[in-house]
């Protein structure tokens, strides 16, 4: 369960910003599936429910002009570096305005989260798993069950993939006490066992500022 520090820090709150070679960028596999459904805090609940009713990429604000040219900096690198995947510029830029901003609010690495998108659906909106896994991140259906109306389609509406994605990675670290390498494993359905995690850390590499 979440914490009173992870409901402040971690869903809500802001850190900092953190290659894999070409096989895994081109990869196609789909790794999620068995996530677990479980008890959540409400706090959990009103960050994924609230991601349902919004319908455009967030704006990011920034308290300063410093803040706001490195967030420039990152958005030009990792969008010539994206161009592979998606490439028209205003959709590169609504996804990593939105992986950037979703990652923040749940208190990840932007970096990590892309790692994960990557090794997830290989940058695929419509990607669907044999286990029925959907989007970018690769939710679960019964996700949308457990704090909306049920209606999977909503899974492949970008904000709210990534909002779900971000938010339940965030609750398994807290889960595991911030063990990332547990946390991983329990977002996959394979806790304990090296292969998704590696892979995982592997990719985020690649999306790490330079």
């Amino acid at each position: 369960m979440l914490t009173r520090r992870a409901i402040l820090y971690g869903v809500f709150g802001l850190k900092p910003l953190c290659s894999l070679p070409g096989m895994l960028l081109f990869s196609e596999q789909l790794w999620a599936g068995e996530q677990h459904e479980e008890p959540l805090m409400d706090a959990v609940r009103t960050a994924l429910s609230s991601a349902i009713a919004n319908e455009a990429p967030p704006v990011p604000e920034f308290a300063d002009t410093e803040s706001r040219l490195g967030y420039l900096r990152w958005l030009s690198l990792q969008s010539d570096r994206l161009k592979v995947k998606k490439s028209d510029f205003n959709t590169r830029k609504e996804f990593l305005q939105t992986v950037w901003y979703e990652a923040k609010r749940s208190g990840l690495e932007v970096s990590l989260v892309l790692g994960l998108i990557q090794v997830e659906s290989n940058f695929r909106k419509y990607a669907v798993s044999s286990a029925g896994a959907r989007g970018y991140m690769q939710v679960m259906p019964f996700w949308t069950r457990l704090i909306g109306d049920g209606d999977t389609g909503r899974l492949f509406h970008m904000q709210t993939n990534l909002r779900f994605g971000c938010v339940i990675l965030r609750h398994y670290l807290e889960r595991e006490r911030g063990n990332l390498f547990m946390a991983l494993g329990r977002y996959n359905g394979s806790r304990g066992l090296a292969a998704y995690p590696d892979m995982v850390l592997s990719a985020q590499k690649r999306w790490q500022m330079s």
